[in-house]
């Protein structure tokens, strides 16, 4: 993984001197990600559904987003993205019951998990077509925390906290004079049986300074952080309004 990490850094610094920015460039926005959850999480050989016996649903999914573009050649643009994703819910667990938590009890569950991403990247294409490519280095903490309802002393929690480095690519497709634009962005690495997947389809009005989309996101995340170990997926439809300098 590191040696294919350098290698796509390598190519990009050297492509990137005759692709760079004309200007400065400054952006930033803030979006609502209505989001849908499936999957598991599991302590040592206990497993629990987060959907069917947890019922966990989006109380809210926050996403901020700024970004620093320049016109000098071999120092790659950086973009910030942030992600709060929090859901809750009343379920009753299966009849193999979950980390001390017996089988059949009534839970309420709580499913926090914050994902700061520093992305830097080069623009390979910068007119009608868009194209940029990068590294992400992707700080997440998760925490699962399952309460026995009948037993508030009973309480269950599932961590997952690393920084992860993945693979940054984005292409946009703009209709001329019209102010519309199609994209695609997306976060991605696989390795030693975890991986992420990050990645938005989306339309684009620009209208002045102001920018406004709505698409699809979708995350899949399989990690293991010892005996703990996440494996959901989350996917549904976001708006999103900002700004471009």
């Amino acid at each position: 993984m590191r040696k294919t990490a350098i290698v796509l850094l390598g190519g990009l610094t050297c492509f990137s001197t005759a692709t760079v920015a004309d200007v400065l460039g400054l952006g930033a926005n803030v979006s609502y990600w209505d989001s849908d959850l499936t999957g598991t999480a599991s302590q040592g050989s206990d497993s629990v559904d987060v959907d069917n016996d947890l019922n966990l649903d989006s109380d809210s999914n926050a996403n901020l987003t700024a970004i620093f573009e320049h016109p000098i050649p071999l120092i790659p643009n950086v973009r910030l993205n942030y992600t709060a994703i929090e859901q809750s819910g009343r379920g009753e667990l299966s009849l193999s019951g979950y980390d001390g938590i017996p089988a059949g009890a009534d839970v309420r569950s709580e499913l926090d998990l914050d994902q700061l991403d520093l992305t830097l990247y080069y623009e390979l294409l910068d007119n009608w077509v868009n194209l940029d490519a990068g590294l992400t280095a992707r700080k997440m903490d998760g925490k699962l925390t399952i309460r026995d309802i009948t037993d508030i002393a009973t309480v269950s929690k599932t961590e997952v906290d690393a920084v992860i480095p993945m693979l940054y690519a984005a292409a946009r497709f703009d209709l001329p004079l019209t102010g519309l634009s199609v994209g695609v962005e997306g976060n991605g690495i696989s390795y030693g049986g975890d991986s992420i997947i990050d990645g938005a389809g989306y339309a684009q009005y620009d209208i002045s300074l102001l920018r406004l989309r709505a698409g699809y996101r979708q995350m899949n995340i399989d990690y293991e952080d010892g005996d703990e170990t996440l494996d959901i997926e989350l996917g549904g439809p976001f708006i999103s309004a900002g700004v471009d300098f």
